[in-house]
């Protein structure tokens, strides 16, 4: 099983960055930024985690208003650095770790948190503006992350007591990976601020150590807390410390605090902390019934032939050759297939096995290899074919001989606009 061995509490102000970027160690102003953070970089250093869960909010970068998720967790293999408008960061991306998110995604939705899931994002200065003074990176990050992110800037927001709880799932999905992995969790975010308004400008430091007091010994009281009572004592942004409560919901009762530091040098309190965990081993059967928890919603599905639930493994092992069949909507991306299809698997990188497989219109062969139903459709319009088609090739039958297992057996249809032309006739592969 894998064991959670701490949790840090990390503001993510993009005054970390600067200071960082512009090489300010020794600047008085903001000396004491680096100074702050140098207990707890020690701590990553000599504890050597596997993984890092890095709890964040975007700041409107990668995830915009068109589409806000409460609880979004990145499973991706690659994280690369958000331009934020003035250019990106000189940082090199991030590595993830699929294979314990996809657990984590499987157990937190088996624990009735109904997760969004993301791949391919940029992450801005919520996740990389603490982790460059924490981690050094010159050669390549020395871990991999996991990034999760919480919608704390549009309302409704989630409680605290959300927050808390989802941090005890977290804790049930990590100790309930099979593989024997140390596994650090950062929150970040805070402390006390407010960026907007008249009130622009706010910090309560006396709150700001009363927070971190109570997160180590009695977060519950914070949990209670409401939205407005936490702007009130900390700034209307400030409130994203909720997303602290994810990580202290994952230790357990009683911690160890090594270190705690803070500093107000402009707009907001940064603070970093570090809570060792003090958890027992695992009880009688308590790991096996989260495990058996998770499977339950599929459990037997397996007994369907010819069936494959579309799981985050099948999405993360296949999102080039999907992202490329959903860019089918983008009338350039079409004309350009249409021209020279060799040309844009060039260009999008392609291997050779997802090449094949589109080349011969392997559609049952691209199922089985990740692709999922819904852009195989997109991409039969493009190619004139209709859906009717899709699935005769899914059941290894000649269109006629499928037609004929059909209550409408002369009725050929696809997503494809109507101004667009007829189906041609087709034999699948």
């Amino acid at each position: 099983m894998a064991t959670i061995i701490g949790g840090i509490a990390a503001s993510h102000t993009p005054t970390i960055a600067f200071a960082h970027d512009a090489d300010k160690r020794t600047d008085p102003v903001w000396a004491p930024i680096f100074e702050a953070f140098k207990p707890t970089s020690q701590w990553l250093q000599d504890q050597k985690p596997d993984a890092l869960i890095v709890i964040y909010n975007d700041h409107i970068s990668s995830f915009f208003l068109d589409h806000y998720s409460a609880f979004a967790l990145g499973v991706g293999e690659r994280w690369e650095v958000a331009d934020e408008g003035g250019g990106v960061r000189e940082l090199p991306a991030l590595n993830g770790h699929p294979e314990l998110a996809a657990h984590i995604g499987h157990s937190l939705t088996g624990d009735d948190f109904d997760m969004s899931f993301f791949q391919g994002k940029p992450l801005d200065h919520g996740c990389f503006s603490p982790l460059s003074v924490l981690l050094p990176h010159e050669s390549g990050w020395p871990v991999p992350v996991i990034p999760l992110q919480v919608g704390v800037l549009q309302f409704p927001v989630p409680s605290a007591r959300r927050c808390y709880s989802l941090g005890k799932a977290l804790r049930r999905a990590i100790e309930s990976y099979p593989e024997p992995l140390r596994v650090a969790i950062i929150a970040t975010g805070g402390l006390s601020h407010q960026v907007h308004g008249e009130r622009c400008g706010f910090n309560n430091s006396a709150w700001d150590h009363q927070f971190l007091e109570l997160l180590e010994k009695d977060p519950e009281r914070l949990a209670d807390l409401t939205q407005a009572e936490y702007a009130e004592l900390g700034g209307m942004e400030g409130a994203e410390v909720i997303m602290w409560l994810i990580m202290r919901g994952a230790l357990s009762a009683s911690v160890v605090k090594r270190h705690s530091a803070y500093c107000l040098p402009s707009m907001t309190g940064i603070c970093t902390a570090v809570f060792e965990n003090q958890a027992s081993p695992p009880v009688a059967g308590e790991i096996q019934r989260q495990r058996d928890h998770t499977a339950l919603q599929t459990r037997g599905v397996e007994k369907l032939e010819g069936t494959y639930p579309y799981t985050l493994q099948r999405s993360i092992k296949a999102l080039r050759i999907n992202r490329f069949l959903h860019d089918m909507t983008k009338p350039a991306h079409r004309d350009a297939f249409r021209e020279n299809e060799e040309a844009l698997y060039e260009q999008h990188q392609l291997i050779e096995a997802e090449r094949r497989l589109l080349r011969q219109r392997d559609w049952r062969g691209l199922i089985h290899y990740g692709a999922i139903f819904f852009v195989l459709e997109k991409w039969a319009a493009v190619l004139g074919v209709s859906n009717l088609h899709i699935y005769a090739a899914m059941r290894g039958q000649s269109l006629d001989d499928f037609l004929k297992t059909r209550n409408a057996p002369g009725a050929l249809y696809s997503v494809a606009a109507v101004k667009q032309s007829q189906p041609v006739a087709f034999e699948p592969h």
